[in-house]
């Protein structure tokens, strides 16, 4: 039975591969075959495949059948083509071997250059090259490169070698060495890998072949690598191709040199060629930054042949790929070598200007320019961000709640961030988790930062519905409230320090660090109206305040599927009324504080009513149990009974009967409004005057009332009759007529699989998948952070799960609800109001399933978009234009 076949040959004008074959032969693999066959000049070599590295981890690192016979036939094929053998003792060929996974990961695994080189071949080098100093040179470089990929002696021990070197001689940078110089350099390092190895530097060209193969392939999984996959959703099956490359060299002297270059700004976006080079040099000095590189503005005047070639095959690739390249190159003896070409990162605003520019240049259509933006990277776009140059020291890594970067002196209390913030400071608020009762302090602060909490904590859901940057379940950070300080590993950072906060990674960094403020151009709103056109969901905004509902309108939000009206109950305004109707003890006593409450609500309606004028907001009535709004500690008791005017022993008891062991499943929702019905009562008519009053005013005010946590349809029945027999007093006394819409929440699996007869009574379904996802799984989203990532390391889930929906659990109870109901009701409107209504991984789902909209905060509105246009365009087969690099 024949062999499969591993491994695939690539020369001058024709190749074994094509770029689409990338998740065979890695990006570099598929686009060097790809850039042979459209006769760019390319180093001639070969590409081990990628299955090749998923079957040697899968079976004990060992190569598949007949690994080893290919790569040595391709070898004899490529000694061939160079004229050249590979370890000969008078004309030895040289070799790279270098990654190259299907997606690009810059700089996370490794590559070996100049291998080959040997104390004999080395002789044989200077005698076929006539450049002593040029084969010194390189062999240093291969003995650098060697024993940190291969042999694990840290580079860091040459590199200090190196240096010793330059200030013994008194050469300025490496460049002034001379051979004689690089000669003993050599031999140090020779010492060096014997001291450190406790063997001598390995001298047969074959064993360095193998064992530079083996450890690209092990490259695949260290931990830089593991880290990088985690953070752009990279699975681990996919492993890295091997590139073995005839060696080009940019280090013969004045006539040679290397570079990496853009076809475009990678930071602008502009169309012009943009990029770094190096006289004299191999490709790891540009990247290393062991000297400065110059910019290939100026290159011309150095290799003007060479960059006129350079220019033209960028201008060809371009054209071929119809995206952004990055490209690098190598000039040998003035002449020009392409040794990459892959599609270029870039920043969100360059990415936006590119794909809106490649359309009007006509390479590309809206759909593919559409389909180009990754709807997370519209983050860097809406958020400040951390200075890409900065030089940063990590002191902790948590969960990046809210994204955003924001600098700030650590405050521990909500009272302290008002203070610091009213003094023109700017706060970080450092807690070990947040409550409703910090939300003055959150407003005041630049960042939040907690020790407990998740994705869905209370922290990260009103950080992101602020626009804050917001890091959560940093567990190894200690706080001594005391002492007004906090300790992580060995670093102690106390009040007032400055700290910065990284909301789009999860990073806690020490002291100050640059900013980039976004900015919004006419491209994006150009590439935001061709995904509006392509979308089919809906998307609404989760917005609290008629502030939230103008940035909502900004940002493009279709209504509001989301106005929590608990966030209200804490103004300064009201938050004593709300107490005292809390604590009242007769049902008298009760509406009186509610009677105090009736108008400041209406006035929180009518502001965000009028701010969303035309279009439908749905107020969901209170959920949180009420002993959320009563204060925890002696501290706070005594202060509120002042307040009060009540004894602290009342205000304590009445704290303690409404106490929960477990509030998530407690006295909440419907049910609270079921017991305590005139709570409700008063919210629905605050609802309906405001409605009321502005419809008279010509404001066309769309209200739509959700009732939350139902699980039975006689649940929703009570409350949507009361809300109906107030609905029917408030529009004759006003004597105007509007619409009454009355839906409710879809967050029990119980209501998901009783939701045909709930639709019966329910003009709206709203999945509130936060706790959807904690009732299905069993999980608490404020606890389950110190176990979730160990949890999605394993596989056990996919994502986690209170950032990307559940599909095959929640998703499925989903999917019921939504057949469920609208078998009994055609018309029944369906969306999300969870904070999965801004992560497309779920909006996705939610295009699939069939919902009606997806609703998120402010701020995540764009991301919304872009994915519904990504979701629709998905569906219905829609390709890009070409292959991408």
């Amino acid at each position: 039975m024949a062999t499969k076949k591993h491994v695939y040959y690539f020369g001058p004008g024709r190749a074994e591969g094509t770029a689409k074959m990338k998740n065979l032969l890695g990006g570099k693999g598929a686009n060097l075959a790809e850039m042979c066959n459209l006769g760019c000049p390319v180093p001639a070599g070969f590409t081990i495949s990628t299955e090749a590295c998923v079957y040697y981890f899968q079976h004990g690192n060992k190569y598949p059948q007949g690994l080893k016979e290919e790569i040595a036939k391709n070898l004899k094929r490529l000694e061939k083509e160079m004229g050249r053998e590979f370890g000969s003792k008078t004309n030895p060929l040289l070799l790279s071997v270098r990654s190259g996974a299907r997606a690009s990961m810059p700089g996370m695994m490794d590559t070996v250059l100049n291998l080959g080189l040997n104390d004999v071949t080395v002789q044989a080098l200077i005698a076929k090259s006539g450049n002593e100093r040029f084969a010194y040179d390189s062999y240093r470089r291969f003995i650098t490169m060697f024993s940190d990929v291969v042999l694990g002696v840290k580079k860091n021990i040459f590199e200090a070698l190196l240096e010793k070197k330059t200030h013994a001689t008194g050469a300025k940078t490496d460049t002034d060495l001379t051979a004689q110089h690089l000669n003993e350099l050599v031999e140090e390092f020779k010492a060096a890998v014997k001291h450190h190895y406790k063997k001598p530097f390995p001298q047969d060209p074959q064993t360095q072949l193998t064992m530079a193969v083996n450890a690209v392939f092990d490259s695949w999984n260290t931990q830089r690598a593991k880290d990088y996959r985690k953070m752009y959703n990279i699975p681990a099956t996919w492993g890295t191709a091997v590139n073995v490359q005839s060696m080009v060299f940019g280090n013969m002297g004045s006539d040679s040199g290397t570079g990496v270059a853009f076809t475009r700004n990678p930071s602008t976006g502009e169309n012009k060629f943009f990029g770094e080079f190096l006289v004299n040099a191999q490709g790891e000095d540009v990247v290393a930054g062991i000297r400065t590189p110059l910019h290939t503005d100026g290159m011309s005047k150095v290799f003007p042949h060479a960059t006129s070639d350079l220019l033209k095959i960028a201008k060809r690739l371009e054209d071929h790929y119809k995206d952004m390249l990055d490209l690098e190159f190598t000039i040998q003896d003035k002449k020009l070598y392409m040794l990459q070409a892959r599609v270029g990162k870039r920043t969100a605003a360059a990415a936006v200007k590119v794909a809106v520019d490649l359309v009007a240049e006509k390479k590309i259509s809206k759909t593919t320019a559409v389909q180009r933006i990754e709807p997370e990277k519209l983050d860097e776009l809406l958020h400040p961000t951390i200075d890409p140059k900065a030089k940063l020291h990590v002191i902790a890594k948590g969960l990046p709640a809210s994204p955003g970067a924001a600098v700030g002196q650590v405050v521990f209390s909500s009272p302290e961030a008002r203070q610091l913030a009213e003094k023109k400071g700017t706060p970080i608020l450092v807690r070990l988790e947040t409550s409703p009762e910090d939300l003055s302090g959150m407003a005041a602060s630049k960042g939040i930062l907690t020790v407990r909490g998740g994705m869905t904590s209370h922290a990260a859901v009103v950080a992101r519905g602020m626009g804050k940057c917001c890091i959560s379940g940093v567990g190894e950070i200690k706080i001594d409230k005391v002492h007004k300080l906090f300790i992580v590993n060995s670093t102690v950072v106390r009040a007032g320090d400055w700290i910065t906060l990284d909301g789009s990674t999860g990073r806690v960094i020490l002291g100050k660090t640059n900013l980039v403020s976004p900015a919004l151009s006419g491209d994006f709103d150009t590439l935001m109206g061709w995904a509006d056109g392509f979308r089919k969901l809906g998307v609404r905004a989760n917005a609290d305040t008629p502030a939230d509902a103008i940035l909502a309108r900004k940002f493009g939000a279709q209504g509001i599927g989301l106005c929590r009206t608990e966030h209200m109950f804490f103004a300064k305004d009201r938050i004593l009324a709300v107490r005292e109707m809390i604590i009242a003890d007769t049902k008298a006593a009760r509406a009186k504080a509610l009677r105090k409450l009736l108008p400041m609500q209406r006035n929180d309606f009518k502001g965000i009513l009028k701010a969303m004028e035309g279009l439908p907001v749905t107020i969901r009535l209170l959920d949180p149990p009420l002993h959320e709004f009563l204060p925890k500690t002696e501290e706070q008791i005594e202060r509120v009974a002042h307040e009060m005017r009540k004894l602290p022993a009342d205000v304590e008891r009445r704290a303690q009967q409404l106490h929960e062991a477990n509030p998530m499943l407690g006295h909440r929702g419907c049910r609270l409004g079921i017991t305590f019905s005139d709570i409700y009562e008063m919210q629905v008519r605050a609802i309906f005057e405001a409605t009321a009053e502005l419809r008279k005013r010509k404001i066309d005010a769309r209200p739509e009332v959700m009732i939350p946590l139902v699980g039975t349809l006689k649940e929703l029945q009570i409350c949507k009759e009361m809300a109906l027999r107030v609905a029917k007093e408030v529009l004759k006394a006003k004597k105007v007529s509007f619409p009454v819409v009355v839906g409710t929440m879809i967050e029990l699996p119980r209501a998901a699989l009783v939701a045909d007869t709930i639709a019966q009574d329910a003009q709206f379904f709203s999945f509130g998948t936060n706790d959807l996802t904690q009732t299905t799984l069993g999980l608490s989203r404020d606890d389950a952070g110190s176990f979730l990532p160990e949890y999605v390391e394993k596989g056990i889930f996919p994502a986690d799960p209170f950032i990307s929906i559940d599909e095959e659990g929640v998703g499925q109870l989903m999917g019921i609800g939504i057949a469920k109901g609208r078998k009994t009701n055609p018309k029944l409107k369906v969306g999300i109001c969870g904070e999965h209504g801004g992560d497309p991984q779920s909006v996705d789902l939610c295009h699939r399933l069939g919902l009606d909209y997806v609703s998120c905060s402010p701020y995540r509105l764009p991301i919304a978009r872009l994915a519904a246009a990504h979701a629709a365009i998905a569906s219905v087969g829609k390709k890009a234009d070409s292959g991408t690099a």
